[in-house]
């Protein structure tokens, strides 16, 4: 028994020798990895007995262009102090951590301490091969690294992954970006991303499951991407991009929002991969659920001083109609607005809604409570390199030093964003000094606003014409408008000047400047005459859709005989010579086309006077009206637009002439050439006539736009339409004048609408089914703009 137990004892023992030992050598494989110690048996003689060091001196070998003592300063170890083996370990990272050293040894000599190190090379040049779909100042703008700065193999695999992230989002989901490193003499080298750019990975289609309200065509036309199609060249969203995948899934909740889907979710987005691995499928899984409508509306007043009942009355949104945020929004806009007009400050209106799933209607309250004081400290405006501070300032209704209201901020936001000067806007709120005060930022970024339009028209008797329009909606950066047109054709040459100023003495009124020369020598009239017009005006809102504009106009009109062989009443009318008018007018416009209740319609009423006034060689009235409607049907894959067209012009004093007319153009009546219809005299031969104008006009209009059955991504889609209309009414009549009655014409046609990258394009195809004998109609008219 005893010696078994020494016989354990003696195996325990050597067991803990052998332990020890293994130790040793870990340690010191370990300390040869990390610190660069030699395996010598000195060393680890040395590393055995002594775990702490203490240097007294410094070697530091192989550096070029950094100093030695900065070197030393990231090593942090002090001479003369006392260091552990995992200090030591530490200064080594240290070094490294700086970034500017390919390899770092470190040898512990006795008191003295050995670093050699090996910079890394100094960037030469910045080069990029195999790009030709980003430029390379596109990809110098994304790479950290630089010409004449230390090169850094960490921040160059940073570099090539940005890149290839760029790529990605252009939809080059495959696209590789490798760094090369060419070593060149004097411790210099050149970084050259390669870059292989790969295919683009397209949507080849979009699909949505669960939907049963909306089709896939027009769930198609919410979303930012859009599928592939035969102009892939020209529409950039048809490739797969995750963050507008997202935007995507937030438009689609804010559509079926709006038109009271309240349940509304995207459960989730599956993107396949095809077959041949060249693009997507893309599927969209809704849960629609159901359409609530406004159910009871009710006030209430946690504010003494406000009366629940006298708010309840300013609120236009009744029970019945179809449920939507923006009503929301707007209401309590309403309601905000009649408090700080009624001198209470800090009301807050907070909307609490009751759902009622039994008949799929929400109760709202709108309750009245005081907020907390908080004011505006200041708007910091950045980002605005063009547009001057004034213009953004003005779409603010509030001001340093007022009251903070969150929703107004939010309006302020909306109004900069609608001005569409910008790429992007953003509005944030921020903590000021004290917690009382609020900073307003303002972040905006330019985009251009300038744009240059050409137009055509063609007609059987007329042939081409051509119109060019150069307007700038933010000119100087002032947020004024400026406009010049020239038109020419065969029987019009037609010169125009336009001016805006929209924020007119800093207030919510607009100042107009509009000049205008046109010569009109009908090919087929026996007359020509010249107008010039100068016409200042002033326009103000006077209700929340509605506005009002006054204007003064000066105009001039001259008038010649081309032929001896025109009719008596055009002889009369040129011997007059040149004119004068001298009027003074106002419009009145109501519209609530896109900003009323009901986002799918709405409706535009005009109504206008001007009254020739003493000074002029005729005196006159002249009124005119319009009343225009929208609405879209069939799950909103068809728009239905009327109106109703309707002038008179009433003589005073004096005799009207042609220019003093009506007369009835293609954005009147189609169908027809300018001059093509109303009252006519016949000339001194039976086969020659002229147009008069006419002093009363009457047009009707009926359009259908719809959907073509091509894809959405092509933004081409057909119309049908038809005009009745008439022109009639003289000051002066004789045996030679024709229709002077009330004539109808009937007209019919059909339209294609395409909107292209170079601009929206549109053509139209007439036929008269009415007409009369000497009327003149044009069966093609199109038009294009082209912005820059």
């Amino acid at each position: 028994m005893t010696n078994y137990l020494q016989t354990v004892t003696g195996a325990a023992a050597f067991m803990k020798s052998a332990v020890r030992a293994l130790h040793v050598v870990i340690f010191l494989i370990l300390s040869s990895v990390l610190l660069g110690l030699p395996s010598t048996a000195e060393a680890q003689d040395y590393r055995a007995e002594a775990q702490d060091y203490r240097f007294s001196s410094f070697d530091v070998t192989g550096n070029q262009r950094i100093e030695s003592t900065a070197i030393l300063n990231y090593a942090g170890i002090e001479r003369g102090k006392t260091i552990s083996a995992g200090g030591l370990n530490d200064a080594y990272q240290r070094i490294l951590a700086s970034g500017l050293f390919e390899s770092v040894e470190m040898t512990p000599r006795g008191n003295r301490l050995s670093i050699k190190v090996v910079e890394y090379p100094t960037i030469n040049r910045i080069s990029f091969e195999g790009n030709a779909r980003l430029k390379d100042e596109a990809l110098e703008a994304l790479v950290e690294s630089k010409s004449r700065h230390v090169l850094n193999p960490n921040v160059a695999e940073r570099d090539a992954a940005r890149i290839a992230e760029a790529y990605s989002q252009e939809g080059r989901l495959g696209a590789r970006v490798t760094p090369r490193i060419i070593r060149q003499s004097d411790n210099r080298a050149d970084l050259v991303f390669e870059v292989f750019e790969g295919g683009i990975t397209e949507i080849e289609r979009i699909g949505f499951v669960g939907n049963r309200q909306y089709s896939d065509r027009r769930l198609r036309r919410v979303l930012e991407s859009k599928q592939a199609g035969i102009l892939r060249a020209l529409i950039k969203r048809d490739t797969l991009v995750e963050d507008r995948i997202e935007f995507d899934k937030q438009v689609l909740r804010d559509f079926y929002l709006s038109r009271g889907y309240v349940d509304f979710r995207t459960t989730g987005v599956n993107a396949e991969l095809a077959r041949d691995r060249d693009g997507y499928f893309l599927t969209f899984n809704v849960q629609e659920g159901q359409q609530f409508k406004f159910g009871e509306i009710t006030t209430v007043s946690e504010i003494a001083a406000i009366d629940a009942e006298e708010y309840l009355a300013a609120l236009k949104v009744k029970p019945g109609v179809v449920y939507s945020p923006l009503i929301i929004e707007n209401s309590i806009a309403r309601l905000e607005r009649l408090a700080l007009k009624q001198g209470h400050d800090f009301v807050r209106v907070e909307p609490r809604i009751h759902r009622n799933d039994r008949d799929l209607t929400l109760d709202v309250e709108f309750a009245m409570v005081r907020g907390p004081r908080v004011f505006v400290e200041r708007i910091d405006i950045e980002g605005n390199t063009t547009t001057i501070d004034r213009v953004i300032r003005h779409q603010f209704r509030i001001a340093e030093g007022d009251p903070f209201n969150a929703r107004e901020i939010r309006e302020s936001a909306e109004r900069i964003r609608a001005l569409d000067y910008f790429e992007s806007a953003d509005v944030n709120a921020r903590e000021g000094s004290s917690p009382d005060q609020v900073v307003v930022d303002v972040e905006v970024v330019e985009k251009p606003t300038g744009s240059l339009k050409f137009g055509g028209t063609y007609s059987t008797d007329g042939g081409f014409g051509l119109v060019i329009t150069f307007s700038e909606r933010n000119f100087l950066g002032r947020g004024q408008t400026l406009g010049l047109s020239f038109s020419t054709a065969s029987d019009v040459n037609d010169y125009s000047f336009n001016f805006v100023e929209p924020a007119f003495l800093g207030r919510d009124l607009a100042f107009g400047l509009r000049a205008i020369y046109k010569e009109n020598d009908p090919g087929e009239e026996r007359w020509s005459n010249t107008i010039g017009l100068i016409e200042p005006s002033l326009t103000f809102p006077v209700s929340e859709h509605g506005n009002l504009a006054v204007s003064y106009r000066l105009r001039n009109i001259a008038m010649a005989i081309d032929t001896p062989l025109a009719g008596s009443l055009i002889d009369a009318e040129a011997a007059l010579g040149d004119t004068w008018e001298s009027s003074l007018g106002y419009n009145y416009t109501y519209d609530t086309r896109g900003g009323g209740l009901d986002p799918n319609r709405g409706v535009m009423l005009q109504f206008g006077q001007d009254f020739g006034v003493l000074g002029g060689d005729y005196q006159y009235i002249r009124t005119s009206a319009k009343a225009a409607a929208e609405t879209k049907v069939l799950q909103e894959e068809v728009t239905l637009r009327a109106s109703i067209n309707v002038g008179g012009l009433h003589s005073t004093s004096g005799t009207s002439r042609i220019g003093n007319r009506f007369q009835l153009n293609s954005e009147l009546m189609r169908g027809f050439e300018p001059l093509g219809i109303g009252p006519r005299e016949r000339g001194l031969t039976a086969t020659q006539d002229d147009s008069l104008g006419g002093h009363y006009f009457a047009v009707a209009r009926l359009e259908a736009e719809f959907p073509l059955g091509l894809p959405e991504e092509y933004k081409v889609s057909g119309g049908l339409f038809y005009d009745v209309g008439t022109l009639w009414g003289l000051d002066n009549s004789s045996a030679n004048v024709l229709y002077e009655d009330l004539s109808w014409r009937h007209v019919i046609g059909f339209s294609v609408f395409w909107d292209t990258a170079m601009g929206p394009l549109r053509f139209d195809f007439s036929k008269a089914l009415k007409k009369e004998a000497f009327d003149r109609e044009q069966n093609f008219n199109f038009s294009i703009s082209a912005e820059f």
